[in-house]
């Protein structure tokens, strides 16, 4: 019999990533079935009532935990788990002598900051309806900002932008998921060497394409300024990009920039070209759209622009059962390049299914592929009261799950910092499940040789459970359309 466990702990604080990795390290617990570890907002408690907890009263600004167990000696030695990851959280955020007179508002610590010189940048990542408060206060205080937060309203990203335009600073975001300043990495961010490549990206996972192939290639960054993915809409108008730009055409560490985007609109792209055309520094531009070059494509014109080699990007071929192994060379004298034949010899491909965590990856392979299913499970839709699937894997597995044999699916692995520690862990059970019942899987593995997750051994899982899997996303969507043109 089930048993659970509820708490509310007032005047405990700790931001949404960090609670949702405790969550997930505790559900992973042997005998552990459901674990909510959050800020007791109204969206969360009502996600622990649905689970079947029975909730005290709580408020937003108090610590909920709710854990429900196989026994209650599991139960015990999860919580004990849980006290100790918890203090961990704790340990990180105080110390020093800023724990002996924490500041209480961002304002404060802003303005403290800037004082001292102490800091140029402001991270925040709160949930989208309190973000633009806190946002207000750093720009206010002289600072840049970083809004990590989703789900804020577009009217306030141009209000924050154009007040930092009047302040001097930079709004990254919001919905910034990463950037790199100076060699650091914020939000999801893979380790990348340094070097002379500039990025400006309206676009987190786009950025991390680049960047990985980038240093795949030996290429390095300088800084990658992100700007959130509305920042080339009608509305928005490219306030933070143009800003972006001006940055890292004065920064002497930069002797290329790179421009990512999902398709701007067309007065905005124009504005910016306009600008980008007086630059001293050149500007290689992926501005995804019809008739444009893909990311893999815009990268490759970097490393020309550099003058370095480009490189054939890694790939893991998807193993064949030991019954058509036999028929492996003449498959490969017959089909096409990007074309293959469904796995196992089972049902032909009749549709492709995109389940994808990065929205701008989504967008460059449903272009490339030009049919199919394609559903961005990182959008705000699917993001709000939940962790980010570059997390949380779990709503792109019942996805998975749910792709009828002869369909093909195609997915995308991001790597680095911030990001599941160990996606394969979770994602190649679903994988191997598919690939049995006659789901061919393509993989787009996002990371650097130097993640934390092994580029080469998050592959080697994928490839094992019987994916293909691709460095490059571009030449994945390729791959997965080929196979429903084999089947034609």
């Amino acid at each position: 019999m089930s048993s659970d466990l509820v708490r509310v702990r007032t005047g405990v604080y700790h931001d949404s990533v960090s609670l949702m990795r405790v969550s997930q390290a505790i559900t992973r617990l042997p005998g552990v079935e459901v674990a909510v570890v959050a800020m007791a907002t109204e969206l969360n408690r009502d996600i622990a009532v649905e689970l079947g907890f029975d909730l005290p009263e709580a408020g937003p600004a108090d610590l909920l935990i709710a854990l429900r167990s196989s026994g209650q000696d599991v139960l015990e030695g999860a919580a004990a788990e849980l006290d100790r990851l918890l203090t961990g959280l704790a340990s990180r955020t105080t110390g020093g002598v800023a724990a002996e007179h924490p500041p209480r508002t961002v304002r404060t610590a802003a303005r403290d900051a800037v004082h001292s010189g102490a800091a140029t940048l402001a991270l925040v990542s709160v949930p989208g309806p309190h973000a633009f408060a806190e946002a207000m206060d750093a720009i206010e205080a002289g600072l840049s900002v970083m809004i990590f937060s989703d789900n804020v309203p577009i009217e306030q990203e141009v209000l924050l932008k154009r007040r930092a335009e009047e302040r001097d600073v930079l709004v990254m975001g919001p919905d910034c998921g990463t950037a790199v300043i100076g060699g650091a990495g914020l939000g999801f961010a893979n380790v990348l060497r340094p070097g002379p490549v500039g990025v400006v990206a309206a676009s987190g996972t786009g950025a991390q394409q680049v960047t990985c192939l980038l240093d795949l290639a030996g290429v390095g960054v300088s800084h990658v300024l992100g700007v959130g993915g509305r920042d080339l809409s009608e509305e928005v108008g490219g306030l933070s990009t143009l800003r972006a730009l001006e940055a890292l055409d004065a920064d002497p560490a930069t002797e290329l920039i790179v421009l990512i985007s999902k398709p701007p609109a067309p007065e905005v792209a124009r504005a910016v070209q306009e600008v980008v055309a007086k630059l001293a520094t050149p500007v290689v531009t992926a501005l995804l759209g019809p008739g444009q070059d893909d990311l893999t494509a815009a990268t490759e014109a970097a490393l020309r622009a550099l003058g370095v080699a480009v490189p054939a990007w890694r790939s893991w071929p998807a193993p064949l059962p030991e019954r058509d192994r036999r028929d492996e060379r003449d498959e490969r004298e017959t089909a096409g390049a990007g074309e293959a034949s469904a796995p196992g010899g089972g049902p032909r491909a009749r549709r492709l299914r995109g389940i994808y965590s990065g929205g701008t990856l989504c967008v460059e392979a449903r272009l490339i592929a030009g049919t199919g299913e394609f559903t961005d499970f990182g959008d705000d839709a699917y993001t709000r009261g939940r962790a980010h699937p570059m997390i949380d894997p779990a709503l792109r597995l019942e996805a998975l799950a749910e792709v009828p044999p002869g369909d093909v699916a195609l997915l995308d692995v991001v790597l680095g910092h911030g990001a599941d520690p160990d996606p394969s862990v979770r994602l190649a059970p679903g994988v191997a499940a598919a690939v049995a019942r006659g789901v061919p899987v393509v993989v787009a593995l996002i990371g650097s040789e130097g993640d934390p997750q092994g580029l080469d051994a998050q592959a080697e899982a994928l490839r094992t459970a019987g994916a293909a899997v691709f460095t490059s996303n571009a030449q994945a969507a390729r791959y997965a359309a080929g196979l429903l043109a084999d089947a034609r």
